[in-house]
């Protein structure tokens, strides 16, 4: 059963959502750091970004690098990666064709590349 699925019926079944909206239901399910910040379009569309902002996260199976590998983009930009540790269960669903999105969870101005911005994963059901 697709994790959407799974997540509407326990919603439903506790009475949390009214059937007529929970098409129109994201629930964040990952909060990760931006993996590749320093070395993509980061940098220059920094002043551009806001917390909030919708981020395309983009499914690369043929990645030679990692074979879960999902691309994090900006308004078709890319940004950077899910971080390899933190991937593997997003690249799963996504291949599934679960509804999987994403928008910038925090921005910080932090000289490690790392605490620069967090990717929130979320899954619409």
């Amino acid at each position: 059963m697709r994790l959407e699925h799974v997540l509407l019926t326990l919603l439903l079944g506790v009475g949390v959502l009214p059937p007529a909206t929970a098409q129109q239901v994201r629930i964040l399910v990952q909060s990760s750091p931006l993996a590749g910040f320093q070395y993509y379009g980061g940098k220059i569309l920094w002043d551009e970004m806001h917390e909030g902002d919708t981020l395309t996260l983009v499914r690369e199976p043929d990645n030679p690098h990692d074979r879960f590998a999902v691309r994090v983009e900006w308004r078709g930009q890319k940004l950077g990666y899910l971080p390899r540790a933190e991937n593997q269960a997003v690249a799963e669903e996504m291949d599934r064709g679960s509804s999987i999105g994403g928008r910038i969870g925090k921005l910080a101005k932090d000289p490690n590349p790392w605490k620069r911005l967090r990717v929130d994963v979320l899954v619409g059901l």
